[in-house]
């Protein structure tokens, strides 16, 4: 079972519009044990409604970064009642820097990855239990 543990997002102004960008660290517990971490970064008045996110599985049992830990890039939107997901490469991300995630992969590599369901898996969760994820894409404002 998933549990996502929900933090306060960081509300920044967008650089090209002006608007508000929305920013969310998540951590993932797989049946109690932490699983994985997701960043997602959104903004709210661009026209298209996507959300840039990756999402980190490994040992997060530890300090340091285990070699097992792998990220995968990806984009979110929602398309005729469904949301849809595309793994992208590593030059994409916004995070492709961060060396707490672990070494991040390109989508070929992703995509042969033996966790990428595991990935997606999480996404579903995301789109279904994220609060901010949610009113991100049913145009609503949490307060």
């Amino acid at each position: 079972m998933i549990k996502i543990e929900l933090t306060e997002p960081k509300i920044l102004k967008c650089e090209c519009c002006g608007g508000t960008t929305k920013s969310l660290t998540r951590f993932v517990y797989q049946d109690g044990d932490a699983f994985a971490i997701y960043y997602a970064t959104f903004a709210e008045n661009h026209p298209e409604k996507i959300v840039t996110a990756v999402v980190s599985i490994g040992d997060w049992g530890c300090d340091e970064v285990p070699p097992d830990r792998v990220a995968f890039a990806l984009r979110l939107w929602e398309q005729q009642n469904n949301y849809s997901v595309t793994i992208t490469d590593q030059s994409e991300s916004p995070w492709k820097s961060s060396r707490v995630l672990g070494r991040m992969l390109d989508r070929e590599e992703a995509l042969k990855h033996p966790w990428i369901e595991e990935v997606f898996h999480i996404t579903d969760h995301m789109t279904a239990d994220d609060p901010e994820i949610k009113a991100f894409f049913e145009d609503e404002t949490i307060h």
